[in-house]
């Protein structure tokens, strides 16, 4: 019996004692020796990694609130090769910023402890179940935005990131109450088969969908991204891009299909009305970037919208395809934030002006760069423009097509600032370019990883296909 527990919450467990055990070492490391820590959280986040990619049982825990199966346990898997990737990238900031500080052991636990809520939130069978999952992987980031605490924006950042974070919470919690008078229930599949009250318990529905809304980036609720993801560390952006989203999309998703199917007709408005949104606003301000974190964060928001393609498709065939995004978008994202981060930690720059010339003196992460936004951008044959194609044919399938129109000039207007860094890098001079660097060999190993993986996900069928023939049990 206790092995079958292990076995289905594996992740969550192997989590909890990979931050016991940081923790224990910490306490009997004297400072001069913390960078001991780094190898050890890799060693066993590796642990971690191997073990979520073999295959999982379906199955429910605590009267159904806990919730299992071989789609869930793949995403969890991704969402842990975006963490090691991430951890590899920030392996030098740490040694340099952190270690001299007296910390490194945190930074782990708290992305740890991030990732165990977001682990949490994807397996919930009811809402309070979503809920503690939401709010356990939202605290330890909010510290985590804070942890260049030396710097006036990070700070500042953590504020407005908690502020807005605390907001976004109580509108949900509120929306979650407001189902639960309604429903009687807190269990997704409970409410389904509950008698409809249409106008109480859709506001309560579309205050929580709100919620998650926030975690996505969606507009309107994405005004906190910019500045939180410039204000933070480049790692926490990274995590917050692509690891903290990802998992968003995955739980609205299961929400919408689930508790939400009998409102398909008015969320399925709503998300039409949102992805235009989302698309336009986060493309046109990204045009007027000039800081390459900024330039990222409104990125992001218009992949959302792209995203947002997918989810209205409403099916098993629409839950495969934004999973395989995902997992593309991981690729392409963490690459183009490890090219800003590596550019950063040599020369403390990060200006789209200051990458003048860098193809130049520093020609191999510039193709990093070049690859990881060309990717974004969705040109052929990149993993990124198979991803965005599925996307459109979805929403296709659906009937959608002024949306997959609107979609297509989005991608139009996105190539164009996509464009513009690698311009700056490769077709601009500089008479003071940014010198030549060499970059750590936990860095190398990460980017190394991250353009393989945009070179030939795309190209690769097989995991496309593993990933529709696992989301048959939805």
């Amino acid at each position: 019996m206790y092995w079958d527990i292990f076995h289905l919450m594996r992740n969550e467990i192997l989590i909890i004692i990979a931050i016991l055990t940081v923790m224990t070492v910490d306490l009997f490391l004297s400072k001069n020796k913390k960078h001991h820590v780094i190898r050890l959280a890799h060693l066993l986040f590796a642990v971690i990694l191997i073990w979520s990619l073999l295959p999982g049982k379906t199955g429910y825990l605590f009267g159904h609130s806990y919730l299992t199966n071989p789609l869930i346990n793949f995403f969890k898997a991704i969402m842990n090769i975006g963490v090691m990737l991430i951890m590899l990238q920030a392996v030098n900031w740490i040694k340099r910023d952190l270690i001299p500080q007296g910390f490194a052991s945190e930074f782990y636990i708290l992305i740890w402890a991030s990732l165990l809520g977001l682990n949490y939130m994807i397996s919930s069978g009811d809402f309070l179940m979503f809920y503690l999952g939401l709010e356990l992987s939202a605290l330890p980031i909010a510290a985590a935005v804070a942890f260049e605490f030396f710097r006036k924006r990070s700070a500042e950042a953590a504020i407005k990131y908690i502020m807005l974070a605390a907001m976004s919470s109580a509108i949900m919690l509120f929306g979650i109450s407001l189902i639960y008078a309604t429903s009687g229930s807190i269990y997704f599949h409970d409410i389904v088969n509950t008698k409809e009250m249409p106008l109480l318990e859709l506001i309560g529905f579309v205050m929580m969908v709100s919620g998650v809304a926030f975690k996505i980036s969606l507009v309107p609720f994405h005004f906190w991204t910019a500045d939180v993801y410039e204000g933070a560390p480049t790692v926490i952006s990274n995590y917050l891009s692509v690891i903290s989203k990802g998992a968003a999309v995955f739980i609205l998703m299961i929400l919408l299909f689930i508790p939400l199917r009998r409102y398909e007709q008015t969320w399925t408005i709503m998300l039409y009305v949102l992805a235009v949104l989302t698309m336009f606003t986060g493309n046109f301000f990204a045009l007027r970037q000039q800081n390459m974190k900024r330039f990222l964060a409104y990125s992001s928001v218009a992949q959302a919208g792209f995203i947002l393609l997918g989810v209205i498709g409403g099916n098993v065939r629409a839950l495969e395809t934004v999973i395989y995004f995902i997992l593309i978008y991981i690729f392409s994202n963490v690459a183009a934030f490890g090219a800003v981060h590596v550019i950063a930690m040599h020369s403390g720059k990060e200006n789209m002006k200051d990458y003048e010339g860098l193809y130049r003196t520093n020609p191999l992460i510039s193709l990093v760069l070049m690859l990881a936004l060309f990717s974004l951008a969705g040109i052929p044959f990149l993993a990124g423009f198979f991803g965005k194609f599925f996307l459109y044919a979805t929403a296709a399938e659906k009937g959608y097509y002024w949306l997959v129109f609107i979609a297509v000039i989005n991608v139009t207007i996105s190539l164009y600032y996509y464009l513009l860094p690698v311009r700056a890098a490769f077709l601009r001079k500089s008479e003071n370019p940014i010198p030549h660097f060499k970059s750590d060999i936990y860095t190398r190993i990460g980017l190394v990883i991250l353009v393989l993986g945009i070179l030939f996900l795309g190209l690769y069928s097989p995991v496309y296909e593993y990933i529709a023939e696992i989301s048959k049990i939805f």
